[in-house]
C-alpha cells in the first residue's frame, strides 16, 4: 500500500494521543451526568470545569462548535440590537431600522451564509468589504468606513483558511474600540473574531486582540470535532450580551442547554492545554516544513508555479501554501486525483472541488489560475521526508496528465 502524505490539516486534523486518551478516559470512567449530584455526575463535571480553564488558559482569558458557535454570535447581536428600543426606533433613517452586520468577502460559510440569510430575509443589513488584492485581507480603513449608526458588529476572521493570509483583527478592534467609546445613544459596535485556522499554530489572546467573541474549532488543532466560544465577561456584563439559540435543561448557565457531553469537552480541554504547553514549538516546526515545502516547490516547477498566498508583505499562518501549477492546463482537483501519496484540498473541504476558489476570485487572482490552485496544509507531525515524497508526488502527476494530453493530441492529429 503506497504511504500516505497528509496535507490537509486546515480541513481537519487527526486526534492527538493525550486527547484521544482523554477521550477514552471520561467515556469510561466519568460517564456520569454532570447535572446529577451523586459522585459519577460531580466527577463528569470537575472534567468540564477542568477542560473550560484549559481553554481559557489558552486563549489568555478568563474561564468562561464552530458553526453553532458563529450562529449563536450572529444571532445575538440582532437580539442585542433591538433590546434597546431607542436605538432600534428612534431617530434612525428607515433603511438604519435594520440591526447593520459588517464582515469581509473572505469569510467561512459558517459566518458567510448565516450574514446572507440576515440580509435576504430582511433581518438584517449587510457589508460585506472586500479585501484588498495586494495585501490579501481587508483594510482597517475600509471597514471603519463602513461603520453606520445601525452597525451592531463586526465579524472578520482571524486567519484566512485557504491563503493562510492572517487579518489585522488587533489593529481594527483598536480602532473601533475608541469609536465606542463616542456612541452614547446608539449601539456599542460588538467585535466577533473566528480564529478556528488560528488557534494552535499562532499564539491567540483575546486580551491582546480586543475581541468581545471568539470562535474555536477543536478539530482544527486536533481536538475532537466540537467548538465552543469565547465571551468577554459572560454574565456579569450588559455589554457583551449572549443569547441563547435553543431552550431546555439548565446546563452551561443556560446559554447552551442539553446534557453537555463530558468526552469530548474532555479531549478539548486536552487539546488545548497542549496548544498552551507548545505553541512555540509548534509554530516553529510548521513554519520549518513549510517554508522547506515551498523552496522544494520552486525547485522542482520553477516559472510554473504560482503562490497564491504570498501577496505583499502580509503575514500568514506557519502551515499553509496554496499555490497552482501552471504547466498543465487542467484543474488542481485533477492533479490531486493523479497522485498516489498526496492527500490535500483544492480550498476548503465544504466547497465544490471543481470550480475556482471564491476566496482566490475575490483577490483578483486569475479564474484560470485559481482554478489549478491546490492547497497543501502542514501539520505538527508532517517532516521533510514527507515533503520530498510529496513533492516528487506532485511531478509525478504532473507529468502523468501531461503524457495523457500528449497521446490525446497525437490521437487527433492522427
Amino acid at each position: 500500500m503506497a504511504k500516505s502524505i497528509y496535507l490537509d490539516n486546515n480541513a481537519t486534523t487527526t486526534l492527538e494521543s493525550d486527547v484521544l486518551n482523554a477521550i477514552t478516559s471520561a467515556l469510561s470512567k466519568s460517564w456520569g451526568n454532570p447535572s446529577s449530584s451523586h459522585t459519577q455526575g460531580i466527577e463528569a463535571k470537575a472534567i468540564i470545569e477542568e477542560s473550560r480553564q484549559h481553554v481559557a488558559a489558552m486563549l489568555g482569558a478568563k474561564a468562561s462548535g464552530g458553526t453553532e458557535g458563529n450562529n449563536m454570535i450572529l444571532h445575538t447581536a440582532v437580539k442585542y440590537f433591538h433590546s434597546g428600543q431607542d436605538w432600534s426606533h428612534n431617530g434612525f433613517p428607515d433603511k438604519e431600522h435594520l440591526p447593520h452586520f459588517i464582515t469581509s468577502n473572505l469569510e467561512h460559510d459558517a459566518v458567510k451564509l448565516v450574514l446572507e440569510h440576515f440580509a435576504e430575509e430582511g433581518i438584517a443589513s449587510v457589508t460585506f468589504v472586500p479585501a484588498s488584492p495586494k495585501t490579501g485581507h481587508v483594510m482597517v480603513d475600509d471597514v471603519i468606513a463602513a461603520i453606520r449608526p445601525s452597525t451592531c458588529m463586526i465579524s472578520i476572521m482571524l486567519a484566512n483558511n485557504e491563503t493562510g493570509i492572517i487579518q489585522p483583527v488587533k489593529e481594527m478592534f483598536e480602532r473601533v474600540k475608541q469609536i465606542n467609546t463616542s456612541r452614547k445613544t446608539i449601539p456599542k459596535i460588538l467585535l466577533h473574531t473566528d480564529a478556528a485556522q488560528a488557534i494552535g499554530k499562532i499564539p491567540v489572546s483575546v486580551q491582546d486582540l480586543g475581541a468581545d467573541y471568539l470562535t474555536i474549532v477543536g478539530h482544527k488543532f486536533y481536538g475532537p470535532r466540537i467548538g465552543a466560544i469565547y465571551v468577554k465577561d459572560l454574565g456579569s456584563s450588559k455589554e457583551v450580551p449572549l443569547y441563547p439559540m435553543f431552550y431546555g435543561g439548565g446546563q452551561e448557565r443556560s446559554y447552551r442547554p442539553g446534557t453537555e457531553n463530558t468526552a469530548m469537552i474532555a479531549g478539548l480541554g486536552q487539546a488545548s492545554k497542549l496548544v498552551t504547553e507548545n505553541i512555540d514549538k509548534y509554530n516553529r516546526h510548521m513554519e520549518k516544513v513549510r517554508d522547506y515545502l515551498e523552496d522544494r516547490l520552486k525547485a522542482e516547477f520553477g516559472e510554473e508555479i504560482c503562490f497564491n498566498g504570498r501577496i505583499g508583505k502580509s503575514c500568514r499562518i506557519p502551515n499553509t501554501c496554496n499555490m497552482s501549477l501552471l504547466s498543465v492546463d487542467c484543474s488542481g482537483s485533477e492533479v490531486l486525483s493523479h497522485c498516489t501519496h498526496v492527500q490535500a484540498s483544492v480550498g476548503a473541504a465544504c466547497h465544490a472541488q471543481n470550480r475556482p476558489s471564491p476566496i482566490l476570485l475575490a483577490l483578483d487572482i486569475e479564474e484560470d489560475v485559481a482554478r489549478r490552485a491546490i492547497r497543501l496544509s502542514v501539520g505538527r507531525e508532517t517532516t521533510q521526508e514527507d515533503i520530498d515524497c510529496a513533492v516528487n508526488d506532485l511531478k509525478q502527476a504532473v507529468e502523468k496528465i501531461q503524457s495523457k494530453n500528449t497521446c490525446t493530441s497525437a490521437q487527433r492529429v492522427e
